[in-house]
């Protein structure tokens, strides 16, 4: 391979997914839900691919309702031949999506932050990778240098390759007292000289740790006095826990937040995680009004469009009520972290608890059965003799030698595999 190819490989927690299945392991790997999205979600994307057509309006109907309509379109006798039929909702939509789903998601920002966005500077995308991918493209040119919070998910600096960008990678450690991650502000503010861009995820994967106002604070008058360009990863904006103290943590959505940034924040984000919908891919981006065209212009080479009948079916998740995202979504994988953190830390694994998504990055050197072992040689030790699959923690670094002692897992499954998995896991032994 010519060494000017750029460095991409296959995703390793892809990969660990696939050998899961192959020894027959519960997957604590892929940070996918095994759960359904709401019911009125699924309605409303059947009945588009059904009708290829628009419900009256999607967005207010009842379950009900969309049932009914369901149940008459399969039953009713066929009068009209299939050349006959118009389909608007299996075919092309316009490049930047559907024009009411990006009003959707316009009122979504406005209803949940107190956000105002024109839906001119939406564009809905094939999921958050996309987004992110874009993102990249659009601000990017092959040699500048992009910021990454290391650990991290493995798809920026991939992307980064793809593009011929350059990783530049500041190191999340725990803190002193063990409660939480935390950056060096002076490895960032070096880190960020002559860069292009800086990709912030918070929620976090694979620590769990919620960006502060603080911290976002620094970050945004660094990037401001640098000039350099904040894509954020917000797929995880609704699973922020309590603190210690018991007072609920919430996501800071940057451009409001911090108006003097807004010209230079692309905030990408899913309904991957949050309607347990992974297979979607249906994402957005909120773009500055001057990168719209170079974005949108991106999107269209790249993918062309998200999928029609799902930007359909965006409308019913998007208008679900404010309780689902607000009271439901925050406390559902919360139990389960914990559940699974007891276990794991009762058999010799170190965890520092996670503040939101649905991941624990724990140290095994506490394990007895893993002690010696290589990150990768101590997943594939729980793979097969243990029969639970994780991701091993260097995965997620591209500088420091941190992730050796390292795994990740994800308890986003269903209860009944995460209780599967950890009396699997119970066989383990502390030192």
């Amino acid at each position: 391979m010519s060494e000017s190819m750029p460095k991409v490989q296959e995703s390793v927690i892809r990969k660990m997914t696939r050998l899961a299945t192959q020894y027959n392991a519960v997957n604590l790997s892929q940070g996918f839900p095994n759960e359904p999205p709401p019911l009125k979600v699924r309605l409303a994307l059947a009945n588009a691919v059904m009708t290829g057509n628009a419900y009256d309006d999607v967005a207010v109907c009842t379950e009900e309702e969309l049932s009914n309509s369901l149940v008459n379109t399969l039953t009713a006798p066929k009068t009209t031949p299939d050349e006959s039929v118009t389909d608007v909702i299996n075919q092309y939509s316009p490049p930047m999506g559907r024009p009411d789903a990006r009003r959707a998601v316009s009122a979504y920002y406005q209803r949940l932050y107190g956000y105002t966005v024109s839906e001119d500077d939406i564009t809905l995308t094939l999921g958050a990778t996309e987004a992110v991918a874009t993102a990249l493209r659009t601000i990017g040119q092959p040699r500048n240098k992009v910021v990454i919070f290391e650990p991290f998910h493995e798809l920026y600096p991939s992307q980064c390759g793809i593009f011929y960008l350059d990783p530049v990678f500041v190191t999340l450690r725990p803190s002193d007292d063990g409660s939480t991650w935390s950056y060096d502000e002076a490895e960032l503010k070096d880190a960020l000289k002559g860069a292009t861009a800086l990709i912030l995820n918070t929620p976090h994967n694979p620590t769990g740790k919620v960006f502060q106002q603080n911290e976002l604070k620094n970050i945004v008058d660094l990037c401001i006095q640098t000039d350099v360009y904040i894509i954020t990863d917000e797929i995880y904006e609704h699973m922020c826990y309590p603190d210690s103290n018991g007072k609920q943590r919430n996501h800071t959505l940057i451009p409001h937040a911090f108006p003097e940034a807004r010209d230079r924040v692309l905030v990408c984000n899913s309904l991957g995680k949050s309607a347990s919908a992974t297979g979607w891919r249906l994402g957005w981006c909120l773009h500055p009004p001057h990168l719209s065209d170079t974005y949108r212009g991106v999107h269209d080479q790249m993918v062309a469009m998200a999928p029609h009948p799902m930007q359909y079916a965006s409308l019913a998740y998007l208008n679900l009520p404010d309780e689902y995202f607000t009271q439901q979504l925050p406390v559902r994988y919360k139990d389960r972290v914990a559940m699974l953190a007891r276990t794991i830390q009762e058999v010799g694994f170190g965890v520092i608890m996670p503040e939101g998504s649905y991941y624990l990055f724990v140290d095994y050197r506490g394990v007895k059965e893993l002690q010696g072992k290589t990150p990768m040689d101590a997943a594939m030790y729980l793979m097969k003799e243990v029969g639970v699959a994780c991701v091993p923690g260097d995965n997620f670094y591209g500088k420091s030698t941190d992730g050796n002692h390292y795994l990740r897992f994800a308890a986003c499954r269903s209860i009944s595999d995460l209780r599967n998995a950890i009396e699997r896991l119970k066989v383990l032994s502390a030192v």
